[in-house]
């Protein structure tokens, strides 16, 4: 018995059909699949990558309202270049403090001037007059002006000629930076030595030509970042005691500063650089008072010397008439100068030097809505004694010195 051949029924020609199309399908949808999902990895990839831009954003410069680019120190001497004059002045300048400070020059130093300048002509008229007496003290006496163009504030207030010029809160630093190296540039061609506080250490280099001396605040000398800047400065420097009257923080800072030192900062071509400092070794404090209380009398005079000789350093002490030491009131300054010179007659050697807040007209006053109600040679920061006393009180100084010398 023969058996029925055997053929493929309709059935299996539709399961093969449907196995070749769910194949075919499957090829298709895994090609589907990896396609799509290479482009969710790249679309998340750009979110990732906005997200983080995003973050990045919320992470820095929250609180930067803008960044306004400034002219770079080179540029600056450029536009403003130092006269061969100034430079000769200068340099005599800076000489003459260091023989002080040495104790190669017997005069007495006197750094005298507005407690702040926020007025090129006042600046130059009081200028002119330090320059005509400066003539017939200059035997006994070394004149240098003060010319400061930074304030530091407690709390709040004007920051000085540099941070607002105009007085009107629209803060064009560039206009002020070129408006302080224009009148040290005046005052130097005039022959005066000039002295002023670097506050913000980026300043330093706009400015660091056409100064004598520079003077480190009460709120600044116990900063790193000032003690370094010190230590490449090319000018002899002040350090003042503390606000809470420590003479400590001072003495260390010239130890400190005599020193070399390595630290961040810009060239002068604006170019973020490692500066590496020889250290300044013509450097030395000021007392200034502290918390109400001065500390010019002959006893606290012992204690700072005390302090600088346990640290091997020069006795060398100027005194600020100003501030604590006058207890805030610019008519004692000059009771504090009798002193001094008290001291001085009784056989004192470690003070060399004062400072006086002084300007065209005594007092000070208020920054008017309009500036052009502002009183001309009138401090607009601290009080300070008028011409009329500053002649006196510098007179005073050269004949007592005078004398002095000529008996001993």
């Amino acid at each position: 018995m023969c058996s029925s051949p055997s053929f493929p029924t309709s059935t299996s020609k539709l399961s093969s059909k449907n196995s070749s199309r769910n194949s075919s399908k499957s090829n298709s949808d895994n090609s589907f699949d990896n396609s799509s999902k290479h482009s969710i990895e790249n679309s998340s990839e750009n979110s990732s990558d906005k997200n983080s831009e995003n973050t990045l954003e919320r992470l820095i410069n929250t609180n930067i309202a803008y960044f306004k680019p400034l002219i770079n120190v080179s540029e600056m001497r450029r536009l403003i270049p130092q006269s061969k004059r100034s430079v000769t002045v200068i340099k005599k300048g800076r000489q003459a403090f260091k023989n002080v400070l040495t104790q190669q020059d017997h005069r007495f130093v006197v750094i005298t001037g507005p407690c702040s300048i926020h007025d090129y002509n006042a600046a130059i008229a009081y200028a002119e007059k330090l320059k005509a007496i400066t003539a017939e003290i200059s035997d006994e006496i070394l004149v240098i002006m003060r010319v400061y163009f930074e304030k530091p504030r407690t709390t709040v207030g004007w920051k000085g000629l540099i941070n607002d010029p105009h007085l009107d809160d629209s803060f064009q630093i560039s206009d002020g930076l070129k408006m302080a190296r224009k009148i040290l540039l005046k005052l130097s061609e005039l022959g005066l030595y000039t002295a002023t506080e670097i506050l913000d250490p980026i300043t330093a280099a706009y400015l660091a030509e056409l100064v004598c001396w520079v003077a480190i605040g009460a709120r600044t000398t116990e900063s790193q970042i000032h003690r370094e800047m010190v230590s490449g400065l090319s000018t002899p420097v002040g350090f003042k005691n503390s606000t809470q009257g420590d003479i400590d923080v001072a003495v260390n800072a010239t130890r400190s500063s005599a020193l070399p030192h390595s630290f961040l900062g810009t060239d002068d071509n604006g170019k973020v650089s490692i500066i590496r400092t020889n250290g300044n070794q013509n450097t030395h404090i000021v007392l200034r008072g502290g918390l109400n209380k001065p500390n010019y009398y002959s006893e606290e005079i012992a204690k700072a010397e005390h302090k600088l000789n346990l640290r091997g350093l020069p006795l060398r002490i100027m005194i600020d008439c100003s501030h604590d030491n006058s207890g805030k009131n610019h008519e004692k300054q000059k009771w504090v100068t009798r002193d001094i010179i008290k001291q001085k007659q009784k056989g004192n050697h470690s003070i060399f030097g004062l400072m006086l807040e002084s300007h065209l007209y005594p007092g000070n006053q208020k920054i008017p809505p309009n500036i052009s109600d502002l009183k001309f040679g009138v401090s607009i920061t601290d009080k300070c004694i008028g011409w009329d006393e500053t002649k006196e009180l510098l007179y005073e100084l050269h004949k007592t010195f005078k004398s002095n010398n000529r008996t001993s």
